[in-house]
């Protein structure tokens, strides 16, 4: 007798027989996505926009006109993002930025914060 057709017995027996025909479905949980941070630079009085130029060209690989326009956003609004990304990656440019300004003597301010 073929697997089929003792399942089929099975299912229209009346109860008596102790075969357990449920389907058992594994589901797998949903993994979230990690969350996403701004990476933010800060505008102060100091340090050179030609400064915050070549950092946004050294860290965040953007060309010279775009670097360009996000330094004239961080100079006329304040603040701008300028990448985002997942917290170990923001927190590693955060710091890069961080240190290469110490370096050189500049207050340059950068931060990070949850998207």
């Amino acid at each position: 007798m073929s697997t089929y057709s003792l399942w089929m017995m099975s299912s229209e027996d009346d109860g008596d027989d102790d075969t357990d025909t449920s389907v058992v479905v594994k589901t797998r949980p949903k993994t979230k996505r990690p969350p996403l941070y701004k990476v933010l630079l800060l505008n102060d009085d100091y340090t050179p926009m030609e400064f915050v130029v070549a950092v946004l060209e050294r860290f965040f690989g953007m060309n010279h006109a775009q670097a360009f326009e996000i330094m004239l956003t961080v100079h006329k609004k304040g603040v701008a993002v300028v990448g985002v990304f997942s917290h170990e990656i923001a927190e590693t440019k955060v710091t890069q930025v961080m240190d290469f300004a110490r370096r050189h003597q500049h207050p340059l301010q950068c931060t990070m914060e949850k998207e």
